[in-house]
């Protein structure tokens, strides 16, 4: 017989809301996790940070960040105010009174969803779960899977969401690099399992980010994130497409998108790229396409992006190809080449997904001498799928080091890059971003892709 309905473990969770008294726990220290648990921390939350790595964890606690987006010095000053403190022992969540869960959601070998740390992740918190906590998954997902894995998972404790604990989800939003919006003031969906889990994570958001936008239920909110990273993910790959197609028109898509843009209804710009990069987009929509094979509903146009997206490296390829042999009678195989830009957006040092892995490793296949340099990047870490990349250092930027490439082929267009020095100094450009049109450079040595 289940047991009478018990107010109390909500009623002590929203009096520690209230006053900010709630210990916040925040798992994974990542992209996603550090900003968060920064921001919740400023915000006057006792806030620990939990995450494997014990090298992240010490570096953290000395104050020192490896995110962009969490400055050395405000980390600095929460950790000395004793505001937060990362650990990679996690029989504390006991002590949380919110739990976020922040970990990756990949895709396996078959590009199929990777689950395991999130149900990794839900185990470790069953085993230390008790009544009046509210737990958040955070992770990009397909709908259902807050229901359906996570809180099976901690019910198995005995426990029951909505009553003893409380369940929810919020989708990151992280955007690395954009100077416009942060943690704080990106729009936060928020959504519970029951009436009590909404309120409770209402309360939770509403005190760290500006804007809390609360919907009728945990698969409406995960549906809500995989939408718009399939929103983005469909549009590139049109504009992609847009691009093979104009280039053999002998039209530059790029002032097409500009002068495109000037209607001021109707239409949204997007950019052409050398592939998709980041956590996100290369991503999530896959997890909406496996999640929609249950239903027997098929998802042509995302699997369509998805192909086309994916086969730009190649694209890109094949035009560094044709311009070393028409211009300079050499092959790849025998060609020297400088692959500009690691990270896979402007101005940040994340790598994830990063299609300048993917050109390398292609490059490397085929014979090819490469190097990188970027800005952001001093040295590949190890990685998954392009382990041989690991180790490598980017090379200084200067006349005596562009000299001795074939060609440099710009994969991100960082602002900290001189692209004049690039354009007098390299005998081949293949240019990716637009860049030295965008710098008002121009030279015979430069070829868009």
């Amino acid at each position: 017989m289940n047991k009478p309905f018990e107010p109390v473990a909500f009623a002590g969770l929203s009096a520690k809301l209230s006053a900010r008294t709630a210990v916040t726990g925040v798992i994974g220290l990542g992209y996603v996790g550090l900003p968060l648990a920064a921001a919740c921390a400023a915000k006057g939350y006792p806030t620990v940070g939990f995450d494997l790595a014990r090298d992240k964890v010490e570096q953290l606690n000395t104050g020192r960040s490896y995110i962009d987006a969490v400055p050395s010095a405000h980390l600095d000053s929460l950790v000395k105010a004793s505001r937060f403190t990362a650990t990679a022992d996690f029989s504390k969540l006991g002590a949380c009174d919110v739990i976020v869960i922040c970990v990756p959601t990949p895709l396996s070998a078959h590009r199929e969803p990777d689950l395991g740390f999130v149900t990794a992740t839900a185990e470790t918190i069953a085993a230390h779960l008790r009544p009046g906590q509210l737990v958040v998954l955070e992770s990009t997902t397909f709908p259902g899977t807050t229901r359906e894995i996570v809180k099976p998972i901690l019910e198995a404790t005995g426990l029951r969401s909505g009553i003893d604990f409380f369940l929810g989800f919020s989708p990151e939003r992280e955007d690395p690099g954009n100077r416009e919006f942060s943690t704080v003031s990106i729009p936060k969906i928020v959504a519970g399992d029951g009436p009590e889990a909404t309120s409770a994570i209402e309360a939770f958001y509403a005190t760290v980010v500006t804007n809390v936008v609360t919907v009728s239920s945990v698969d409406v909110a995960e549906a809500t994130k995989i939408t718009e990273n399939v929103f983005r993910a469909v549009n590139i790959a049109l504009v992609n497409e847009l691009k093979i197609v104009f280039d053999q028109m002998g039209i530059d898509v790029w002032e097409v998108i500009e002068a495109a843009k000037t209607k001021p209804f109707g239409f949204m710009p997007f950019y052409p790229g050398p592939g998709l990069g980041g956590h996100c987009i290369p991503i999530d929509p896959f997890y909406l396409t496996w999640k929609s094979i249950e239903y027997g509903v098929p998802t042509r146009f995302i699997e369509l992006a998805g192909e086309i997206n994916a086969g730009m490296p190649r694209y890109v390829l094949g035009k560094l190809e044709e311009a070393l042999d028409r211009r300079h009678g050499i092959s790849l195989s025998t060609a020297k080449i400088l692959v500009l830009g690691l990270a896979y957006k402007k101005n940040v040092s994340d790598i994830r997904e990063s299609p300048a892995l993917r050109m390398m490793d292609i490059l490397d296949k085929r014979g090819t001498q490469v190097d990188y340099h970027d800005p952001h990047v001093a040295i590949v870490p190890p990685t998954r799928e392009h382990a041989g990349l690991a180790g490598r250092r980017s090379v200084p930027l200067c006349a005596e080091t562009l000299s001795g490439y074939d060609a440099v082929v710009v994969i991100t267009d960082h602002e900290a890059v001189d692209y004049s020095l690039v354009c007098s100094g390299a005998r081949l450009v293949v240019d990716t971003r637009n860049v030295f049109a965008k710098a008002g450079l121009a030279g015979g040595n430069i070829v868009k892709a």
